[in-house]
């Protein structure tokens, strides 16, 4: 699964040569925002960040024509970024997931904090949250703070799928994104500002694996749709309740280097996220950290990429692959023989 110097920059300046924001219209872009929704539109509301609970099949949208032109070799996953002496940049993202048995939250709290505190976020957002949460989608696609990725369609473990299912997984959420773009786009509020959308990409170009978990096969396929694949270096545990604000940021404080991906959850599985915020941006910034996009960071070094996905050591997601309180007895071959290593840096 290596790759040559060469595949990996056609690869990646493929994906993401249109897709950073820019700055000279980044104003217009805030200015689309402002004209689309009131200040209180855009705030927090009491209970939105609840899940509810519900079997809602919502069905797979038509993702025909989505996969990439020019299919792409398997990159692996990017874990960090080696940056240049003396940068030091940092994104924090968060997953935005919900599968077909609930309506999962939106922790506005979270977004609201960001905005106050101009912290730049990568928001990776599964399909069936997406379709359940269209104006707030929209906000973020319309924030020139922000990017949205996506995070399968409904939540489901891309290693135990195949053919179609597995494509519909993963292009699922940018038939989505496409769509609630182009809709924007056409509403009236939006039409003397037709230029802020060159900041939005046509399409989302990076993907994060549900669960964390993939396979040779699925990380195959997200190259073949155009995508970059996106983990993380540290993880903040914060969709457990019982993890407080303090060591939420204790994790990110102590943890966080340069080119670090941080990765936390906005969609109510967020415990204590919200509060922890306060408490770790201000200090990361006393450290010197700058925040920025995902897509910002892997054009300002070397992705560092592993050739699986996994959370903090190789194998530590198989649980996902098997039933509630059964191990695996051992790991697939595909992950026994994991390296991580550097790739090269973006053409500028």
């Amino acid at each position: 699964m290596r790759l040559s110097k060469l595949c990996l920059i056609v690869l990646l300046s493929a994906i993401l040569g249109g897709g950073s924001p820019l700055p000279l219209l980044a104003g217009e872009r805030a200015a689309l925002q402002a004209a689309c929704w009131q200040p209180s539109a855009l705030a927090a509301r009491p209970g939105e960040e609840l899940i509810v609970r519900a079997n809602r099949q919502l069905r797979a949208p038509d993702i025909t024509g989505l996969n990439a032109a020019v299919p792409q070799p398997a990159a692996g996953t990017v874990r960090r970024v080696l940056l240049p002496p003396g940068q030091k940049l940092i994104a924090l993202t968060f997953d935005l997931c919900e599968t077909s048995g609930e309506t999962a939250g939106y922790d506005g709290s979270i977004v609201d904090y960001l905005r106050s505190q101009q912290v730049k976020a990568t928001f990776f957002a599964g399909g069936h949250w997406m379709a359940s949460h269209k104006a707030r989608t929209q906000q973020l696609l319309s924030d020139p703070l922000f990017e949205i990725g996506t995070h399968g369609w409904a939540h489901r473990n891309t290693r135990l799928m195949s053919g179609l299912d597995l494509q519909k997984e993963i292009l699922g959420p940018s038939a989505v994104y496409t769509s609630l773009r182009s809709e924007l786009s056409q509403t009236q509020c939006a039409a003397p500002l037709r230029s802020a959308f060159s900041t939005i990409p046509d399409r989302p170009s990076l993907f994060r694996f549900p669960f964390g978990a993939c396979s040779a096969e699925s990380l195959a396929a997200v190259a073949a749709a155009g995508l970059i694949a996106i983990q993380w270096d540290v993880a903040t545990g914060d969709p457990s309740p019982h993890r407080s604000a303090r060591a939420i940021a204790d994790a990110m404080i102590r943890n966080a280097r340069p080119g670090s991906i941080v990765i936390s959850h906005a969609n109510g599985r967020g415990y204590h996220t919200g509060e922890a915020l306060p408490l770790a941006i201000p200090a990361l910034r006393a450290k010197g950290f700058i925040f920025v996009t995902v897509s910002e960071l892997l054009h300002a070094g070397k992705p560092v990429l592993a050739e699986t996905c996994y959370d903090a050591h190789p194998g530590d997601t198989d649980r996902y692959d098997f039933p509630k309180g059964l191990a695996p007895t051992a790991s697939p071959s595909w992950e026994s023989s994991t390296h991580v290593r550097a790739g090269p840096s973006l053409p500028r």
